[in-house]
């Protein structure tokens, strides 16, 4: 690592133009391009204050030993210079786009003497054109299928074009009527061509004169009593009609564009291009990038638009984008120039354009998951990811079992936590657990981590003490005699499985937390960590340094994965809590009243307010609700005490608490008492649904 002040350019000497600059390695390898409206006031940012840098960036100017520049013009110019430095250097540290699979085109050969119908991968040529992409090739295939009916063009290798013809016999598709047969002088050179020109515009979305021409043809061929011939172009006029219907009209005749959507994360961002030509959807491709330097929505677009589009010969008159570039006028011009007419560069902001570029960005984000999926899924990469973490966080083993907590509130309000579990680097669904904070008020992240892990290991080592030993890591799954078995439940043990490494979400002052919470309890052979999320950094207790792990590696992306998860969790209970607490009403706190009976009472009154004018006769007449019953409800929703409380018959007022069912368990006046435990004790947040992760245990306690 070098000193970005050994090479740090001598003051005044960096003009104040627009320019491209180039920072180098020792060896003289180009590391990053750049490009600024101003050379000195953009590299002045790299040396001035360092420690003011993202780590990316500072970890690419440390890698540095050398920076140089070159002066243009305009912003025009700075856009295509940083561009073929790019191609041409391959620097390591700028964004590179990549294709997420290989997108098939459906191509026509124009520049053969014979033009042929093939798809095709890979590199464009010359003299082809070039429809799509697609995302299946099967879906192509079975277009042509129909439309060689109408367009009979060949479609045969040109080993197959000459064995026929030195044979002097058409191939099968020419007995069948769907190809014209060149190869054996069926048709002449130009008439096959015209078959081909037809065929390219009718894919390039001029349909409607082919199909008014098959219908004219036909009407002509019944009146001239052909019907054989009139039969066939209708059978004609339907293939077309099936090959449109593949391509959904999604907007005006009129509308040429593509459509540009991102999903991202901090380490890697996914976009998806829809292109539409003629209103209907032609074609789709995707790529991934590896998000090496800190880069806003803005900077994608502006890098994928010079990288996609500066080679490029099918620039759209219309580019809608999720967010304009920086340059927004120089990479219109430039467009504008590499199509050789006028583009338009925008955001949707309301409309059919919108809500397209929604489904596009839907796309993205499956595309975003499906990459993920695929990387986290493959066992090499699983182990490469623990192994560098191993060596990262310098642990004996690798971290086979990682635990992450993660705290979610709302201004202080509905405070929760999150445990999600993974093994060997996958998901562990079944082993996920929420707990409802409840020594902490407010918001205090801090606390909350210290409560949670000590609840966690508090009940790891209340479950080993049942064993007289503690476990070492097992696979739950383990039916064997090993696995440890709750002997008053016959169940496998909730917490009885220690992890070898604690992940929680936050730097310094929760990771301190959380290894005061562990050493209290006297647990001592278990690794923590925390990672800081705008910064990607993990943070080990007592350290004042972070480590770093590197952009790319698969330990980061673990890492991260982990955490996410933790926090979709997290974020996922916490949401169900608030929507639980905005639900409340005053009938909660009416005792003896059920969830059906609350029910019935707001669907026959229309509201609360209408509920509470009403009288005890008014309401007796809900089904399920006796006069006894309606007289304790009015009572209690008008303020008064001393009345009947519903279902107990009881008026002696005296206060009472509730029982195990969440009714009153004995003696209490429908305004004192009655119900402290209604809903079963889920109000302190120890019982749950139990829908966490894959779990099954409904009404089970979730923690301690």
């Amino acid at each position: 690592m070098a000193d970005p002040a050994t090479y740090r350019p001598a003051p005044g000497s960096i003009p104040e133009s627009p320019g491209v600059y180039r920072f180098r390695d020792e060896h003289g390898r180009v590391i990053y391009v750049g490009k600024a409206k101003s050379l000195r006031s953009r590299l002045n940012s790299y040396f001035a204050d360092f420690s003011s840098l993202h780590p990316r960036t500072q970890t690419m100017v440390r890698t540095a030993a050398k920076v140089d520049w070159t002066v243009v013009g305009t912003e025009v110019e700075a856009l295509q210079l940083e561009y073929s430095w790019i191609k041409e250097f391959d620097p390591r540290f700028n964004v590179r786009y990549r294709d997420d699979k290989s997108y098939p085109y459906l191509a026509v050969t124009l520049n053969e003497e014979f033009p042929r119908v093939m798809v095709m991968r890979g590199a464009k040529k010359k003299g082809v054109r070039y429809f799509g992409p697609y995302s299946h090739a099967w879906a192509i295939r079975e277009t042509v299928d129909q439309l060689l009916r109408v367009f009979p063009v060949r479609t045969c290798s040109a080993g197959v074009f000459k064995r026929q013809h030195q044979l002097d016999r058409p191939c099968l598709l020419g007995y069948i009527g769907k190809c014209s047969a060149p190869c054996v002088g069926r048709v002449t050179p130009d008439e096959h061509r015209m078959l081909a020109e037809d065929f390219g515009d009718f894919m390039a979305g001029h349909t409607t004169r082919f199909t008014r021409r098959l219908e004219r043809d036909m009407r002509e061929a019944a009146a001239s009593q052909e019907y054989e011939r009139a039969a066939r172009l209708r059978d004609d006029i339907r293939a077309l009609e099936r090959a449109l219907e593949r391509q959904a009209v999604v907007l005006a005749d009129s509308t040429d564009c593509d459509m540009i959507a991102f999903a991202e994360d901090e380490l890697e961002a996914a976009v998806q291009v829809f292109y539409v030509r003629g209103g209907r959807i032609r074609g789709q491709r995707g790529w991934v990038v590896d998000k090496v330097e800190d880069v806003t929505t803005a900077d994608l677009v502006e890098h994928f638009l010079i990288q996609v589009y500066s080679e490029s010969d099918s620039v759209p008159r219309e580019v809608l984008v999720p967010a304009q570039p920086p340059e927004e006028d120089a990479m219109t011009e430039l467009l504008s120039e590499q199509r050789g007419g006028p583009v338009r560069l925008r955001v949707p902001q309301r409309g059919d354009k919108k809500t397209l570029l929604e489904t596009v960005a839907r796309n993205a984000h499956e595309a975003l998951k499906q990459h993920k999926t695929r990387r986290a899924s493959d066992l090499t990469t699983r182990s490469r990811a623990l192994q560098e973490i191993q060596e990262a966080l310098e642990l004996d083993d690798a971290p086979l079992r990682v635990e992450c907590y993660d705290v979610s509130n709302l201004q202080g309000t509905n405070v929760v936590a999150s445990m999600v579990v993974f093994e060997d680097g996958l998901a562990r669904k079944s082993e996920y657990r929420r707990f409802t904070i409840k020594a902490v008020e407010g918001q205090d992240d801090v606390r909350s981590i210290h409560e949670v892990i000590t609840r966690r290991f508090r009940r790891y080592l209340a479950e080993s003490e049942k064993t007289g030993e503690l476990d070492s890591l097992g696979d739950p799954e383990d039916e064997g005699p090993h696995q440890p078995i709750d002997p008053e439940t016959g169940r496998p043990r909730k917490f009885a499985y220690p992890p070898n490494l604690v992940i929680v979400d936050g730097g310094p002052p929760q990771v301190a937390a959380a290894q005061r919470a562990l050493d209290e309890l006297g647990v001592d052979d278990i690794a923590v960590c925390g990672i800081a999320k705008r910064l990607e950094e993990l943070w080990l207790p007592g350290e004042a340094d972070p480590v770093i792990l590197p952009r790319n590696s698969e330990g980061m992306f673990l890492v991260q994965r982990i955490r996410d998860e933790a926090h979709r969790f997290a974020i996922t209970f916490h949401r169900q809590r608030r929507s639980k607490a905005m639900t409340v009403s005053e009938l909660d706190n009416v005792p003896g009243l059920g969830p059906a009976r609350r029910a019935a009472l707001l669907k026959h009154f229309g509201s609360l307010k209408r509920l509470k004018e009403a009288t005890p006769e008014q309401v007796a007449e809900v089904p399920g609700i006796g006069p006894r019953s309606a007289e304790g409800i009015v009572a209690a929703l008008n303020g008064r005490t001393g009345a009947t409380e519903p279902g107990t018959g009881d008026t002696s007022g005296t206060s009472g608490t509730g029982g195990p069912s969440g009714r009153s368990g004995g003696p209490g006046g429908a305004g004192a008492g009655g119900g402290a435990g209604s809903d079963g004790e889920r109000g302190n947040g120890e019982r749950g649904d139990g829908k966490h992760g894959d779990a099954k245990h409904r009404g089970k306690r979730h923690d301690e």
